[in-house]
């Protein structure tokens, strides 16, 4: 993909582009959806009520739901980026 990217003219491959991106935005939202079930599965379980561990395994999980959506949004925006390029080099 970096040799595309440092490469690309054409419409057909910004739009290969674009379709990576958000491909990995579609990845980066199942996993943000992955870890909001495991803080569920976590709060469910009873024998960790009152765990100390139960706090830190909840937080690792948050950290990960904030960053994976961070990171679907971004390449997301990256992906219409492409998109753009592929409709201005068409232009041209």
């Amino acid at each position: 993909m970096s040799t595309l990217i440092a490469t690309a003219k054409t419409p057909a491959e910004h739009e290969r582009i674009a379709s990576f991106c958000e491909a990995k935005a579609h990845d980066y939202r199942a996993q943000a959806q992955e870890h909001e079930s495991m803080i569920a599965a976590y709060k469910a379980n009873s024998s960790l009520s009152t765990d100390k561990n139960q706090g830190s395994t909840i937080s690792h999980c948050e950290y990960f739901v904030k960053t994976f959506k961070d990171m679907a949004v971004k390449s997301h925006e990256l992906a219409q980026l492409h998109e753009q390029m592929a409709k201005d080099t068409q232009q041209k």
